[in-house]
């Protein structure tokens, strides 16, 4: 390997972990992020090295700008999923969860919220919000100047804070919550599951078109009970239900037959489960075996 290889290989790696994560938050896609940094690779190994002041500031910028190309590709693309688009769900590490901040950035319900932003939007909040970025670096990262991205960073913020959860949720509440809901399942509880169930609870599943699942939302929490009752006494006795840390925060994973059948996980609000996030697509479970590092 040569010496400019090597150099160029050490730095990506160093970065690797904190890139990924810039990349998974603007795409909720694990493989679209794996793509931008296979991009981001190709290419920095071209730079002259000796001529880049501050490398993790270069490999951020040049991950935003691809992430923001990849993310106006995939939402042509998403316009023809079959049925919810969900993020990809991942499996993540305690030191993920420690980090409150950050495990709230990469929930599913925050990601879903991302999602109703612009791509731009979306770019200026994650460097900002997640990773305290200064309007400088943002502006050369997306192309404008720092009193654009200033008021592009305070509409985001807005846009964000009217639809993400209505008050902090501890890891605690969260695995209440999440242990009243699975003791509901394995045992048919149809009250106990109503109990832990927000009144207007909102159900998404993501199938894929290829594994069944519900093709709209269903919301309420008679409904959404009246759902599980029907549908887990099908596969009583083929099922477990195991406790897991998907993006940074406590979820259930439910395994048919002894394979990863659902991943669930859930938004909080006021100690009651006020959104289901079911990804079951067989092509967003790659990532479910095997914990994966965030970092900021």
């Amino acid at each position: 390997m040569s010496e400019h290889m090597e150099t160029a290989t050490k730095a990506f790696t160093e970065q690797r972990n904190l890139l990924f994560t810039i990349a998974y938050q603007m795409l909720g896609s694990a493989a679209d992020a794996e793509d931008v940094l296979q991009e981001v690779w190709l290419r920095w190994v071209d730079v002259e090295l000796d001529d880049v002041r501050d490398q993790r500031a270069y490999l951020v910028r040049v991950t935003t700008r691809q992430a923001l190309s990849q993310l106006r590709r995939v939402g042509r693309r998403r316009e023809s999923y079959v049925g919810n688009w969900l993020p990809e769900p991942l499996l993540t590490s305690p030191d993920v969860a420690e980090d409150v901040e950050l495990a709230d950035s990469v929930s599913m319900a925050m990601l879903l919220v991302l999602e109703t932003l612009a791509p731009t939007e979306r770019a200026v909040f994650v460097l900002r919000e997640v990773f305290a970025l200064e309007y400088d670096e943002i502006a050369d990262a997306i192309d404008k100047n720092p009193a654009a991205v200033r008021q592009i960073a305070h509409r985001a913020r807005a846009h964000v804070a009217a639809r993400r959860p209505r008050g902090p949720v501890s890891a605690a509440a969260s695995r209440h919550a999440l242990d009243a809901f699975r003791r509901a399942i394995e045992t048919g509880d149809l009250q106990g599951l109503v109990d832990v169930l927000a009144p207007d609870v909102v159900l998404l599943g993501d199938g894929g078109g290829v594994a069944q699942t519900v093709p709209r939302p269903v919301v309420g929490a008679a409904r959404v009970a009246r759902l599980f009752a029907v549908g887990l006494p099908r596969v009583a006795g083929r099922f477990t239900v195991e406790p897991a840390q998907i993006n940074g925060c406590p979820a259930l994973i439910l395994r048919l037959d002894g394979e990863i059948d659902d991943v669930v996980a859930v938004r909080i609000d006021d100690g009651l489960i006020s959104g289901l996030y079911i990804v079951r697509n067989p092509a967003k479970m790659s990532r479910v075996e095997q914990e994966n590092v965030l970092t900021r």
